[in-house]
């Protein structure tokens, strides 16, 4: 035990100390204009600069590009990153439909604000955005000619650049990414001398916000555009806040261990454990949720949950509450296994608090927009309780065996991205798999900690609930009139 805290403790350090440190020596500040939320990164020398509005992606925020707002400040540029509609911290709603009205007023006034800001030099002003915001960033200099260089990374539609403007364009897409995105920038920077393409090798949608090169490439157009760099500092790693965010959920997720030894009084017990699991007993669950899965999928499109004003997870919602009742409703009629509780129900709720709390923290310090603001609060409660409903009724069709956890989370993603292929729900569950898997297993390793102490199903399912919906509920964006 104690060099399982030696270790927890060493990682809480460094993850800490990688969060903390980042953006070290600029000046941030953050404000509210015409209600829209605004994080300003300010370079540490004195005098006019250069400005840059950094535009985040669909189910991003302000603090998910804070790498950009590093890279380019130290570089000597003032940044202003925004909250769209929808999205961080912003209590408006982006609309159901067309929102590219909303998307330009919201760049409108975090142009202005740059603009307004005594140490930036209001006739040299660029923009930079990523996949929604890269759209977005993109009709707004074509309608726009005062802004000097735009930077749109993910571009997802051609459309949103005529063949003249914007002018001084630089388009990127990941080598790993869709077709579609490599596509859509080669085509929109082919043919003219004041636009360049660059594909970033290694990457997809989400970690090329994340790549050095992805920020090398962007600082190198930007000082171009502006006759030449602002200083020759080198560009922080853009990862930093990430692995600090991932040291500091490893430290929670070791942390749980002598947590729940403490609360049950015990050590580890002969629980559920790895043991008793069969490829055949596997594979009849897999076809089990199957079936569970694609019943839900199905309803999940035409429940009231669907008009939920957080966009995506009205679906997603319906599709594990419905999953998980019919995994429920099969495995009420086996018997199966039954633990004898070691801990009792008013030492649980701290493992519950525990749970959302390591979430909520290395998400919110280091990563993203993660805690709840206007309607999310109850949404969140929605979210939770349909993802419990199905760890619940997961955990009752595994019988006790934790690694009958995988196929069953496994069917269940490989159903809900058909769903999405099929028109069901939004493309966009594609472009985020890498972190609803990583949801999924995080669950499932909570899970099996609280099986080695025996606890009851409906406190592993409200821990592994929390887990999921958290960041779901706080990261898809409000949508709605």
């Amino acid at each position: 035990m104690k060099r399982l805290l030696f270790v927890l403790l060493l990682l809480a350090a460094g993850g800490s100390w990688l969060i903390a440190g980042a953006g070290h020596g600029l000046r941030h500040a953050h404000v509210m204009s015409a209600g829209v939320p605004l994080d300003e990164v300010h370079p540490s020398a004195s005098g006019r600069h250069p400005g840059v509005v950094v535009a985040h992606g669909y189910a991003g925020s302000a603090k998910l590009m804070a790498p950009f707002g590093d890279s380019l400040a130290a570089r000597g540029y003032v940044v202003v990153l925004l909250d769209f509609a929808g999205h961080g911290a912003s209590t408006r709603r982006l609309p159901n439909q067309d929102s590219t009205e909303v998307l330009q007023h919201d760049l409108d006034v975090a142009s202005a604000h740059l603009r307004s800001l005594p140490d930036v030099d209001a006739s040299k002003v660029a923009l930079v955005g990523h996949s929604m915001g890269a759209g977005a960033v993109t009709r707004y200099a074509g309608a726009h000619p005062e802004v000097t260089a735009t930077v749109a990374i993910s571009l997802p539609d051609a459309a949103d650049a005529s063949a003249g403007r914007p002018a001084r364009l630089l388009t990127m897409a990941g080598a790993l990414e869709f077709p579609g995105f490599r596509s859509v920038a080669g085509s929109v920077a082919a043919g003219h001398g004041d636009r360049a393409v660059r594909i970033i090798p290694g990457v997809e949608h989400i970690t090329i916000l994340y790549a050095p090169e992805t920020h090398r490439q962007m600082v190198e157009w930007l000082d171009g555009a502006f006759g030449g760099p602002r200083n020759d500092h080198a560009i922080p790693f853009p990862a930093r806040r990430l692995i600090g965010t991932v040291l500091l959920v490893l430290a929670f997720l070791l942390g749980f261990y002598p947590l729940v030894a403490w609360l049950s009084g015990a050590s580890a017990r002969p629980g559920p454990r790895f043991s008793g699991f069969s490829w055949r007993a596997a594979a009849r669950m897999a076809a089990v949720t199957g079936v569970a899965a694609v019943v839900g999928a199905v309803v999940a499109r035409f429940l009231p949950t669907t008009r939920l004003p957080l966009a995506i997870a009205g679906y997603v919602v319906g599709y594990a509450a419905v999953t998980g009742a019919l995994l429920l409703a099969y495995a009420s009629r086996r018997s199966g296994y039954r633990p004898a509780a070691a801990i009792s129900r008013p030492r649980l709720l701290p493992a519950v608090a525990y749970a959302i709390v390591s979430v909520a923290v290395p998400v919110h310090w280091g990563m993203t927009h993660a805690w709840p603001v206007g309607d999310r609060w109850w949404l969140l409660v929605i979210v939770w309780a349909a993802f419990a409903v199905l760890a619940y009724g997961s955990e009752r069709l595994a019988g006790g065996v934790a690694l009958n956890l995988v196929p069953i989370a496994a069917v269940f993603v490989i159903v809900l991205v058909a769903a999405a292929v099929a028109g069901l729900t939004s493309g966009f569950v594609l472009l985020v798999l890498v972190p609803l898997i990583g949801l999924l297993c995080w669950q499932a390793l909570w899970s099996a900690f609280l099986h080695r102490f025996a606890a009851p199903r409906w406190a592993i399912a409200l821990t592994g609930a929390a887990v999921v919906a958290w960041p779901l509920a706080l990261t898809l964006p409000l949508a709605g009139p």
